[in-house]
C-alpha cells in the first residue's frame, strides 16, 4: 500500500519538536514540557485517525475488483498460457487481454532410401496457419489453413486446405459443443499432430494408413470435461463416401482413399462417433474411440457402412514415454460393390477390413535449460487389406495382402519448447526397398 508522503513526514516532524521541547525545557521548566509532550501527543493521535480512514476507504474501493477477479480469470482470452480445448489439445498461447490468437505449425522432412540415393527428397511437408477467435467468454470460433508441399496449384502436387473450422460454445463447466468441420477424435495423434507432439519424421503407418491422417468431418458434437479426468466426445458428422474409391489411395489407405474432408461431401448417409479418454492418474491416457456410418448414399446400388474403432494408451513416468495404439476398420458388403463399380480384376479392390497397432518407448535421455535429447523406437505392424469378402465374381476371393512390419529407431531433440529436430532409421519386413534414412525439422506455435 502506498502512505501519503505527509504522513510518513509528520512522525518525524513530531520526533524533531520532541527533541526541541526537551531542550527548551531545561530553560523554561517542567510544566511548558509537559504541555508540549500533551500537544504532540494529540497531533499523532490525530495522524493515526487519519491514516486508519485512509486504508479503509482503499480496502472498500479494491473489494469489488477482487470479487470480479474470479470471472476475470474464466476468459481464457485473457491468460497468459496455451488454450487448451475440451478434448485436451493445447494448440495457442495467448496473451493477456486478447480475444484473437494466432497459432500454426510446420515441418519440413527429408527421406532418403537406402537402397536407392536417387530417391532421396526433401519437402516442407505442411506449413499451417491457425486462428482463434474468443467472443466471449463462452463462445469462439476456431480455424485452421494447411498448405502441404509448399506450392498448389493445378500444375503442382502441393494442396491447400482448411484442416479445421468450427465454433464451440461452453454450455457449462463441464460440458461444451462444437458444429462446423473438426478432427475426428480417434487414436494420439489425429487431435494432436503438430510436428513435436510425436516421435518420428514421419507419422506413424497406423495412424496414417489405418486411421487417416488428418482425419476431420463437418458436423456436431458434444464434449464433456469432468472432474474425474474424463473427457466425452460425441456426435454425428459427416463420412465416407464408398463411390469414390481410388484403388491407388486404396492401396496406401483404404479410408484415406474414400474421405470427403467436407468437400461437398456426400451426405445422404451420416456417421455416429463417440470417444473416451481418462487422465486420471497424472502421466496417464487411456482411452478409445468409434467410428460408423452409412458410405453408399444413394448412388451405388448396394449400400455399404465403413466402422473404426481404436484403443489407445499413453504413460509418461519420470523420464519414459510409453505408448500403444491398435486400431480396426471395416466396409461392408464390399464384394458386391467391387463387382458392382468393375474392379474385381483390379490389384486393390476395396477390402472387407484392415487393421493395425504400434508400441513405441521413448526417453529423456538429456536435458540442459531448454534443451531436451529424446531417442525412441517404435515396433508397429498394420495390414491396408486384410481381408477381401467372398463372391468376387469368376475369380473368387483373393488373399489378403501380408502385414507389413515396420521398425523405427531414432531421436527428437527439442530446442525451447516449440522446435524439434529429428533424425530417425525405418526398417521395413515386406518391402525392404522403402527402408530409409530421416531427417526432420518441426515447429509450432
Amino acid at each position: 500500500m502506498k502512505v501519503d508522503p505527509r504522513f510518513a513526514l509528520r512522525p518525524l516532524a513530531a520526533a524533531l519538536l520532541l527533541g526541541c521541547g526537551l531542550a527548551h525545557a531545561q530553560s523554561t521548566g517542567e510544566a511548558a514540557l509537559m504541555q508540549r509532550l500533551d500537544q504532540l501527543a494529540a497531533e499523532l493521535a490525530a495522524v493515526k485517525a487519519e491514516l486508519a480512514t485512509l486504508q479503509q476507504q482503499r480496502a472498500t474501493a479494491a473489494a469489488p475488483v477482487a470479487q470480479a477477479a474470479p470471472a476475470a480469470q474464466a476468459v481464457p482470452a485473457a491468460q497468459a498460457a496455451p488454450v487448451a480445448d475440451a478434448s485436451g489439445s493445447a494448440r495457442y498461447s495467448v496473451s493477456a487481454g486478447s480475444a484473437t490468437v494466432i497459432g500454426g505449425y510446420g515441418e519440413i522432412n527429408y527421406n532418403r532410401p537406402k537402397n536407392s540415393s536417387r530417391d532421396a527428397q526433401a519437402d516442407l511437408r505442411r506449413a499451417v496457419l491457425g486462428i482463434q477467435h474468443r467472443f466471449d467468454d463462452r463462445t469462439k470460433v476456431v480455424t485452421e489453413l494447411e498448405v502441404e508441399h509448399a506450392v498448389a496449384s493445378s500444375g503442382d502436387d502441393g494442396e491447400v486446405a482448411l484442416e479445421q473450422a468450427y465454433v464451440e460454445h461452453q454450455f457449462s463447466p463441464a460440458w461444451a459443443a462444437r458444429a462446423g468441420l473438426f478432427l475426428v477424435p480417434m487414436g494420439l495423434i489425429n487431435e494432436n499432430h503438430e510436428p513435436n507432439a510425436y516421435y518420428g519424421v514421419e507419422r506413424n503407418f497406423v495412424e496414417t494408413a489405418i486411421i487417416p491422417s488428418t482425419w476431420r468431418e463437418g458436423g456436431v458434437q458434444a464434449v464433456g470435461s469432468f472432474d474425474n479426468g474424463l473427457t466425452l466426445q460425441a456426435g454425428v458428422a459427416t463420412g465416407f463416401n464408398v463411390n469414390k474409391w481410388d484403388p491407388a489411395e486404396g492401396r496406401e489407405s483404404p479410408l484415406g482413399a474414400i474421405h470427403q474432408e467436407m468437400q461437398l461431401a456426400r451426405s445422404r448417409d451420416l456417421s455416429l462417433f463417440g470417444a473416451l479418454n481418462w487422465r486420471g492418474i497424472p502421466g496417464l491416457l487411456v482411452g478409445g474411440g468409434v467410428f460408423s456410418g452409412g458410405a453408399s448414399h444413394g448412388i451405388s446400388v448396394n449400400k455399404s457402412r465403413v466402422t473404426l474403432w481404436d484403443l489407445h494408451a499413453r504413460w509418461t513416468p519420470g523420464r519414459w514415454d510409453l505408448a500403444a495404439v491398435v486400431a480396426r476398420g471395416s466396409i461392408s458388403n464390399s464384394a458386391a460393390l467391387n463387382n458392382e463399380f468393375g474392379i474385381v480384376g483390379s490389384d486393390a479392390p476395396i477390402p472387407r477390413s484392415f487393421d493395425g497397432g504400434y508400441v513405441q518407448a521413448a526417453y529423456k535421455l538429456w536435458e540442459s535449460g531448454s534443451y531436451k535429447l529424446k531417442p525412441f523406437v517404435r515396433v508397429e505392424r498394420f495390414n491396408v487389406a486384410r481381408r477381401y469378402a467372398d463372391g468376387l465374381g469368376p475369380i473368387g476371393t483373393p488373399d489378403g495382402l501380408p502385414t507389413e512390419r515396420v521398425l523405427t529407431a531414432g531421436t527428437n531433440f527439442d530446442i525451447g519448447s516449440g522446435v524439434v529436430l529429428k533424425a530417425d532409421y525405418q526398417k521395413f519386413k515386406q518391402n525392404k526397398d522403402l527402408d530409409r534414412f530421416d531427417l526432420g525439422l518441426g515447429w509450432s506455435f
